[in-house]
């Protein structure tokens, strides 16, 4: 099977949508884009905020109550949004916060001294939704995300609709990003599959690609700065600490947990180093990549062959990923590990079947595993998680692949795929509702 070049096309459009720069956890980071939208709004007509209110869904208040937001020493969506109003440009995006400064961070922690930010739940039943108010005096701007953590869907000043290219940084970006651009297409509408996704990576021109390597420089950026320093629970540094202590070995496993959770532990507490995100989370991102750098740079493999197995990678995740939504119940390191582990198995020229037993591994492994909102500790799940995808690939590499009489597993890795979306996005429905309740009455 060749794809065609449209094909191609189409999947490189995939890959740009869903593998982006952020700065910051995305809950929190796409609150700071709604505020600072409706902010510039309201400056448009010649008025500068005085309060903002802020309306989110469940998950975006979950996963934003509890992580480090970059530069402040704080938690949480009220300082997330405060700086969305004192220095957020809503043309970067997930890089809104870019700009931050000292004055910024000062200005934005008098607004919450002042009780000027108010964060409130939404009544909406999407899983990811934002609506920001600025007001002044009698008048007001509000935008609204959905679905997508960058997704600004509407914006208004005073309840009447504006244009959403009303800044000259927003049109040059959208001038850069058109061909990319495809409103209302989901990830499920560019119809993948695993084999498909196996093919691309294995033909696609390396120069047509070799943008995917800006996750190494950024992710791996993050690692770095996390086993140097002591961020949040030191689980990647304590990880490394311990290699020569008869605890852990020097082999991958360790070194692709250590810099995985070095990097978690980082972006957690609020480093101010950008991560290279997949389906809208740095998590993910983080947990797509760097195992399979770690094992690229195990084997001495070529940025060529690390670019494939990375594009691989990511595209398992983004796969997947489409079953479940956005946002979900299931930890998103568990898709994420999934995608590193077939990564791994690619770059140590694994086959498609070999591929496939990886994939039925993990999720016949740690499907199951919570999320219950971002926060430091994610590292731990992290280092879990890749303990997983390294194990699994392994095994996979050794044909060993977990039975399609064990639970959710099935022959079909498609079906296999399915049902884990199934379980995350219908089954634990309840399990979101009951782990929200207990987060916010503690």
């Amino acid at each position: 099977m060749t794809l065609s070049k449209t094909r191609e096309a189409e999947i490189i459009e995939l890959i740009k949508n869903e593998v982006k720069p952020a700065l910051g956890c995305t809950e929190p980071i796409a609150v700071s884009l709604a505020t600072a939208k409706a902010a510039e709004a309201l400056r448009r007509i010649g008025y500068e905020p005085e309060k903002v209110k802020v309306e989110v869904s469940g998950n975006i208040l979950k996963n934003g109550m509890g992580v480090g937001v970059p530069g402040t020493g704080m938690v949480g969506l009220h300082i997330a949004a405060a700086l969305g109003v004192t220095c957020g440009k809503s043309a970067y995006h997930l890089e809104v916060l870019k700009d931050l400064d000292e004055n910024s961070v000062s200005r934005a922690k008098e607004m919450l001294n002042e009780k000027l930010v108010a964060i409130n739940l939404s009544k909406s039943d999407k899983k990811l939704y934002i609506s920001a108010t600025c007001t002044s005096g009698i008048h007001k701007a509000t935008a609204v995300i959905e679905d997508n953590h960058d997704s600004i869907v509407s914006v208004k000043i005073d309840n009447k609709d504006i244009p959403l290219t009303d800044s000259k940084l927003e049109k040059e970006r959208r001038a850069g990003d058109k061909d990319n651009d495809t409103p209302g297409k989901t990830t499920l509408d560019y119809k993948l599959d695993v084999k498909t996704i196996l093919q691309f990576s294995r033909q696609i021109p390396f120069t047509d690609i070799e943008f995917i390597l800006d996750s190494v420089t950024l992710n791996k950026a993050l690692a770095l700065e996390g086993l140097r320093n002591s961020y949040g629970l030191k689980v990647g540094r304590t990880i490394q600490d311990n290699v020569h202590k008869n605890v852990f070995g020097s082999g991958l496993l360790t070194y692709s947990m250590a810099m995985t959770a070095a990097a978690s532990d980082a972006r957690m507490a609020g480093c101010t180093l950008p991560a290279m995100s997949n389906s809208g989370s740095g998590n993910q991102g983080i947990t797509v990549t760097m195992p399979v750098i770690a094992a690229a740079e195990k084997l001495e493999s070529t940025r060529e062959e690390l670019a494939r197995a990375l594009v691989l990678s990511h595209l398992i995740a983004i796969h997947i990923k489409g079953y479940l939504g956005k946002l979900s119940a299931l930890c998103g390191c568990v898709i994420a590990s999934t995608g590193a582990a077939a990564g791994i198995v690619f770059l140590r020229k694994g086959n498609y079947d070999q591929i496939c037993y990886s994939i039925k591994n993990m999720i016949g492994n740690i499907t199951g595993m919570v999320c219950d909102g971002a926060k430091v500790g994610c590292a731990l799940k992290v280092a879990s998680g890749v303990s997983s995808a390294v194990q699994s690939s392994i095994l996979a590499l050794d044909n060993i692949c977990i039975s399609e009489n064990d639970g959710i597993i099935e022959k079909d890795i498609e079906k296999t795929i399915q049902n884990l979306g199934n379980i995350g996005s219908k089954g634990m429905e309840n399990t979101d509702s009951m782990i929200l309740d207990i987060m916010v009455c503690k």
